[in-house]
């Protein structure tokens, strides 16, 4: 579990990390090993989620043996089942992490939201719904690993 006291907001409880797959973790279906190094770190203090219409059909090849769970759905409602699956989870304990048009309904959905723009780029409807913008994916896993920059970032 994740911990972090954001001054004016109180404590928060992380139990759950939601990752969009393509554009978020992925660049054109492929994740860096720097990534997958970052994500077993994560994994020791939360449930780590890859949602994923699976646009490359890699997920599983690329991310079946991190120990995580992997969850693909249809192409057609991608946003209304990535929000059910963060509700089903309980949004008041997870982060949502995304770049996607896509991801909106989930980010609003979470309790804490990250917008990463990476090299697929990141819609601008998504930027205006997010708690936290950043500029890659890298960035993501130190403000997860230092959650003092979160508390920094959302104080009141």
């Amino acid at each position: 579990m994740l911990q972090i006291n954001i001054p004016g907001r109180g404590e928060i409880q992380i139990e759950n990390i939601v990752f969009d797959y393509n554009g978020t973790l992925a660049v054109d279906g492929d994740i860096a090993d720097t990534t997958k190094d970052m994500i077993q770190k994560l994994k020791e203090h939360v449930n780590i989620y890859i949602l994923t219409a699976d646009t490359y059909g890699t997920v599983e090849k690329i991310c079946g043996n991190l120990g995580i769970t992997i969850k693909t759905f249809p192409r057609e409602n991608a946003g209304r089942c990535k929000k059910d699956i963060v509700k089903s989870l309980g949004g008041n304990q997870t982060i949502t992490v995304g770049n996607g048009f896509n991801d909106i309904d989930m980010f609003k959905e979470s309790t804490i939201s990250i917008a990463v723009m990476e090299k697929e780029g990141c819609s601008g409807k998504l930027i205006a719904a997010a708690d936290i913008v950043v500029k890659s994916i890298d960035d993501v896993f130190q403000m997860l690993l230092k959650p003092n920059r979160i508390k920094a970032t959302l104080r009141n």
